[in-house]
């Protein structure tokens, strides 16, 4: 497990960050129990490390007027290697399509999208998704309402599976 190479100081850093990821560097230590120097050493080692992906933002996209968030589960006729990764080029380029996920099992993929209104994703669904090349089958549904939204891990697990095999 990629996780047992991190100390326990790392991995508070990481839960501390993925829960506020605009704390100072002087709260962040603060929180972890260090002094800021060798906080930020260590965050700017996880960075390098890939063990962090960046910093975001937490945007509302109700807010901003994209009242409509759909799934599509896409089966594709070839899942030949070369199939696969020139759709996953095309769900990068679509703005729509916010994330893409290769899945075993029935369908291929699914695509998490947003659009302003039904109408918006309905052309994007009708003028991109259908039409292109290899798409064999694509089966919707329309999010009604959600319930939890938790990017990232959850470190209690993490951490209660580190204690359980040391």
């Amino acid at each position: 497990m990629a996780s047992t190479r991190l100390d326990p100081i790392d991995r508070k850093i990481l839960a501390e960050l993925q829960a506020d990821g605009r704390m100072t560097n002087v709260e962040l230590a603060k929180r972890v129990g260090i002094s800021a120097p060798p906080c930020l050493r260590r965050v700017r080692t996880l960075e390098e490390s890939g063990y962090i992906k960046g910093y975001h933002a937490d945007v509302d996209s109700h807010e901003l007027g994209f009242e409509v968030q759909v799934f599509a589960n896409v089966g594709l006729a070839s899942q030949a290697e070369a199939d696969l990764s020139a759709f996953e080029d095309k769900c990068r380029a679509w703005p729509l399509v916010r994330e893409c996920h290769m899945l075993n099992g029935e369908v291929d993929f699914i695509l998490k999208c947003v659009a302003p209104d039904l109408s918006s994703f309905q052309s994007f669904l009708t003028g991109e998704l259908l039409t292109t090349p290899n798409v064999a089958s694509v089966k919707t549904s329309l999010v009604i309402r959600q319930a939890k939204d938790s990017p990232g891990v959850p470190f209690d697990v993490l951490e209660a599976r580190l204690a359980k095999s040391a």
